[in-house]
């Protein structure tokens, strides 16, 4: 015990301190698991969005484990208050170099989690990526791609972007778009469409799908089909409307040009 009790060389401290240190890091991190795990289980019985929930976890979190570091300090007999005082300084300073960006990205996350313009698990595009939103962090968002790729944006790009959300509207609609040869009978090209949509269990009968003409480009009348379904239908109904309309074109003999160029060569006198 003698031992235990004796100042290490270079050190300055006892082992004893050094053990007490490890066992208050060891057990300030089980606690904090666990206090936050009872924090989120509590937060997940009132009507708080998922969002806010995990924002506010991750908070909590970060603050115990500060307070769980001091308390280690403070087992090895250094004064927590200097170094407190010490910490202001340095972040006073950093704060003169370049801090502004982490005081955005801490008040952007605030903004994001209390007004959600995204939500978890919503599938939106803001900073020019898109993916399901799989967290919203403290410092950053972070999103998953269909691919499997997960990106990591900090928030002030998040909460000063233009944000699209695929996903918050119970429904959308699917545009598909065809052409059509010059000479074709549009009215039996259109009727064709109308029924393809209309019999697909997936389309929605309100509001009613329809077939406009939107451009008589350079090799085709060009259409579009426009058929509403469930936000959790859009590709399914897309994929499925842009096959059986080729499907069905090919069938009644309706030509679906590709572009072409018409090429003269006009030969001159020798």
């Amino acid at each position: 015990m003698v031992a235990l009790e004796k100042q290490l060389p270079y050190l300055g401290v006892t082992s004893i301190q050094i053990l007490t240190a490890i066992l208050v890091l060891v057990v300030g991190w089980i606690v904090t698991k666990v206090t936050v795990k009872s924090f989120k289980m509590a937060l997940k019985k009132t009507k708080l969005p998922e969002l806010i929930i995990e924002f506010l976890a991750k908070f909590l979190s970060a603050l115990l484990y500060v307070a769980v570091i001091l308390l280690a300090v403070r087992a090895l007999g250094i004064e927590t208050g200097s170094i407190v005082l010490g910490l202001s300084a340095v972040i006073g300073l950093i704060l003169g170099f370049g801090m502004q960006d982490t005081l955005t990205n801490l008040a952007a996350g605030v903004w994001i989690a209390a007004l959600r313009p995204i939500d978890m698990g919503e599938v939106v595009e803001v900073a020019g990526k898109t993916g399901k939103v799989n967290a919203v962090g403290i410092m950053s968002t972070e999103l998953l791609t269909p691919d499997n790729v997960l990106i990591t944006i900090p928030n002030k790009l998040v909460w000063g972007n233009v944000i699209t959300n695929y996903t918050r509207m119970p429904t959308r609609r699917v545009d598909v778009n065809v052409g059509v040869a010059y000479g074709t009978d549009l009215d039996k090209a259109i009727k064709i469409a109308m029924n393809l949509m209309q019999n697909h269990p997936k389309v929605l009968k309100d509001p009613a799908p329809t077939v406009v003409i939107t451009e008589l480009a350079d090799s085709s009348i060009n259409l579009q089909l426009r058929a509403w379904a469930k936000t959790e239908d859009y590709w399914a109904v897309k994929g499925d409307l842009t096959k059986d309309i080729y499907k069905a074109y090919m069938k009644e003999g309706i030509e679906i040009p590709f572009p072409q160029m018409d090429v003269h060569i006009k030969e001159m006198p020798k």
